[in-house]
This record gives structure tokens, C-alpha cells and sequence, in this order.
């Protein structure tokens, strides 16, 4: 059965934690995993939280702290002295050690790193602050179990198991030569039948994927998710093995751009959490508002420009919003797909094939929303030649915002901007402002006013 976290349990670890009644309280969380710790601790207040951090093992703590969203973890690690964080650091994965403490100052940084007692630890959580973070160094952990391609296999089963003391799980075994470059992998089946006398050169697979250091993320993912890897091992400019990607990790990574991205498409510039401070929150909102206002005050610059339609046309003034959502609403739609297309590399064919395809897909939408619109005007006894006029128009909107769509975040990846930044506000704004002056234009030249 599920472990389920309710009022009365939170309630109870309160009183407890009040009380400092420290037995039963690790009673009370002693089976509990470490993702309802972190859940537990986020409806604590902060110093309930710490009391529980600083009592329970860190062991527990340490894994718990990872699953805490950022924020949360950032109060909490900030009332901990230097020494604490480095107690709970040495309990994680280099990878998870180095997340943690590139959250803190680089003051602190220096002052926990010195508190390590586990100097060869310390020394890679080091090495993986230097990468970039959305990299393949700044992904991996250097946890991995590795042979020697010129080991016997019984003293590869003895290496193997001294290794594996420091390994959470093992994934893969990689085989490396004499300069620790990567020559394979090996198949923990071919170990155990193996004759005793075999060497590791006899039975390791020559063929492994890996990645360089400095691949991004982004690809990472990509090659793990085409070849359905579990781990992914990583070299450096000389092969030389120095890590590995696991699938935990490159699940956080996607999720995280995927909130990024998703953020983004809603017009916020930065990431954020909810209960992050009205100054960071408005400073990824307003941006994008100032830009949207902007938008609108050209839209009107543009409807002063055609008062003399409006005056003998006054019925096309109603239809502006209309056009401007419609405009928008392709645009989004066409740019998502594309900006899909170009996360998952699966955009094929050349640009020109590209816009063809989505010319036809918007002729097609355009038409029938065209011929909805003449038959709405048929209903309600518009003049025909307006309503000819609106869906004309309206077909053209189309047509330019599928092509907007479809053009931009192309080219805004190809110029290594992040083509997300397509299905937000920019390409509504835009679509929205040249929406209405074709629309105004064409009614101009069909109606001849």
C-alpha cells in the first residue's frame, strides 16, 4: 500500500518536533521513503524542517534534499552550518553533490568543499562545477563500475566488487585500456560464463555509444532516448572515461526544460516557482508585457491608418478581434510544431519543403474558415461583398501567420536561439500587428474605399 502523507501525520511530527520528543519522532519516520520526506518537510516551517534535517540521519536527509524543489532547499540549506552541508554531500552522488552546492555562494562553496572529509569526493564534485551545467559533464555523476580490457576475469569480480560499494546502481560496466580510454562494454553475462582463466579483452563488445563532455544536454537525451539507454558513459577531448549519464538524471534534465520551455511560450522570460519573491516574479513577466503593449499600441497605429474604412465600414471593426485572434492562434499553433519538431530532431526535408507543407495546411484551414465566415454573413444579411471581404482577408491572415509560424523558430534555432521563445507573445504580437494591417488592406482594395 502506498504511503500517504495526511493532516493528522504532518500535525504529529509537529507536536513531536515541539516537544523534542527525538525517539518517537525517528520512530515515526523511519520506513518512510526519502520523496515523502521531502514532501513532509515541505509542509513543515523552516525550522521544523531543519530540526528534522539536523536530526535524522544524512543518509536519509541527504536523498531527501534532492527532491525538494529548489526554493525550499535554498532556506533550508541557508540556516546549515558549512560543515552540515558537506555531512550531507558525501551521502549523495557527485552529480547530486554538485546540483546542491552550485545552488550556494561561491564563499560558502569554498567553506564546505574544505569541511569534506572524503577528499577524492570533494575533488569531483570539483571537476563537475566546471561544466556547464545543461552539459554532459554537468549531467554525469562519477559513480561507474570500469575493468581493465587486460584484467583476468576473476580479478575483474574482485575490482568489480570494491567499485560497487560506491555505486547506487549499476547500469552498465564499461571496459577502459591502460590510459583509462573507453574501449567498450561488458555484458555481465559474458563475465559469469566466462572461463576464470579469460581475459577481459576476450569477451567485452568493442561497440558503445557515449558522449563528450561538452555535448549538450539536449543531445544527451536524444541519443538515450533513440537507443533506450538506461546509462550513457562519458569521455573527455582524449577518450578518456570520466563519468556516466543515467536516466534519472536526463529525466530531471527534460522536465526541467520542459518547464523552461513551457514558461517561456507563456510569455515569462526566466524560471520561476510560485512562491518565489514578487520582485524575481515580476521580472520575468513584465518583459514580455511591455512587449505586448507595445504590440497593442502598434495595432492601433495601424487602425488610425484606415478611419476612412471604418467610417463607411464601421462592421469591420468588429471583425478586428477576430482577425487578430485567429492570426495568433495559427501562428502558435504552427511555431509549437515546429519547435516540437526541432526538440525532438525529428524535423526532416529542407525549409522550403517546410513552408510548402504548412502553405498547403493553411490554404486548406483558410478556406473552410473562410466559407464559414460567408455563410455567417448570409445568416445574419451582411453585404455580401463585406463578407467576401472578411473572408479573404481572413484567408490571408492565415496564410502569413502558418508562414510566420513556421519560418521564425526555424530560424531563430539556426541562429542558436532557443526557438521556444516562438510560441510566446513575440510571434502573437507580431502576427496580431500584421493580422490586422492586411486585413484593413485587403477590405481597402475589395470594397475600394
Amino acid at each position: 500500500m502506498q504511503f500517504q502523507i495526511s493532516n493528522e501525520l504532518i500535525e504529529k511530527i509537529k507536536f513531536l518536533v515541539e516537544e523534542k520528543n527525538n525517539e518517537e519522532l525517528l520512530l515515526h519516520l523511519e520506513d518512510v521513503h526519502h520523496a515523502d520526506i521531502a514532501e513532509i518537510l515541505t509542509e513543515l516551517s523552516l525550522d521544523e524542517a531543519v530540526y528534522v534535517v539536523k536530526l535524522m540521519d544524512s543518509q536519509k536527509t541527504a536523498e531527501a534534499l534532492m527532491e525538494l524543489e529548489e526554493n525550499v532547499r535554498e532556506r533550508i540549506l541557508d540556516t546549515l552550518t558549512p560543515k552540515e552541508i558537506a555531512d550531507e554531500l558525501e551521502e549523495m552522488d557527485t552529480d547530486d553533490a554538485a546540483d546542491i552546492i552550485s545552488e550556494l555562494s561561491l564563499e560558502r562553496q569554498q567553506n564546505v568543499i574544505a569541511e569534506m572529509a572524503d577528499e577524492e569526493h570533494a575533488d569531483n564534485i570539483v571537476e563537475l562545477l566546471r561544466y556547464d551545467e545543461d552539459s554532459a559533464g554537468g549531467l554525469m555523476a562519477k559513480e561507474l563500475v570500469k575493468v581493465n580490457e587486460n584484467w583476468s576475469v576473476t580479478g575483474c569480480m574482485t575490482e568489480m566488487r570494491q567499485q560497487a560499494e560506491n555505486v547506487t546502481r549499476v547500469h552498465s560496466i564499461y571496459v577502459v585500456d591502460d590510459k583509462n580510454k573507453l574501449k567498450g562494454r561488458l555484458s555481465l553475462k559474458d563475465l559469469l560464463t566466462a572461463p576464470s582463466r579469460a581475459n577481459i579483452s576476450d569477451i567485452y563488445i568493442p561497440q558503445v555509444d557515449y558522449v563528450n563532455v561538452h555535448t549538450d544536454g539536449e543531445e544527451v537525451a536524444r541519443i538515450m532516448q533513440k537507443y533506450d539507454l538506461e546509462a550513457i558513459p562519458v569521455v573527455d577531448e582524449m577518450g578518456r572515461l570520466v563519468g556516466r549519464v543515467t536516466i534519472d538524471d536526463i529525466v530531471d534534465f527534460i522536465k526541467e526544460e520542459a518547464e523552461k520551455d513551457y514558461q517561456m511560450a507563456a510569455g515569462i522570460s526566466e524560471g520561476v516557482e510560485a512562491d518565489d519573491s514578487v520582485w524575481r516574479l515580476t521580472r520575468a513577466r513584465l518583459p514580455w508585457l511591455v512587449l505586448g503593449l507595445f504590440g497593442g499600441l502598434g495595432s492601433v497605429y495601424v487602425m488610425q491608418g484606415f478611419e476612412e474604412a471604418l467610417a463607411k465600414f464601421p462592421v469591420l471593426f468588429f471583425f478586428t478581434p477576430l482577425i487578430a485572434a485567429m492570426a495568433g492562434n495559427v501562428g502558435v499553433q504552427s511555431s509549437a510544431i515546429i519547435v516540437q519538431g526541432l526538440a525532438n530532431n525529428n524535423l526532416r526535408g529542407s525549409l522550403f519543403k517546410r513552408l510548402l507543407k504548412e502553405l498547403s495546411l493553411s490554404l486548406i484551414n483558410g478556406v473552410v474558415l473562410g466559407l464559414l465566415i460567408i455563410l455567417f454573413g448570409l445568416i445574419v444579411g451582411q453585404p455580401q461583398l463585406v463578407s467576401l471581404s472578411i473572408a479573404l482577408s481572413l484567408l490571408s491572415v492565415i496564410i502569413l501567420a502558418a508562414l510566420i509560424g513556421t519560418f521564425v523558430p526555424i530560424i531563430l534555432d539556426k541562429r542558436g536561439i532557443d526557438p521556444a521563445i516562438a510560441t510566446g507573445p513575440f510571434i502573437t504580437t507580431s502576427n496580431d500587428i500584421l493580422g490586422i494591417f492586411l486585413f484593413f488592406y485587403l477590405s481597402k482594395v475589395i470594397l475600394g474605399f
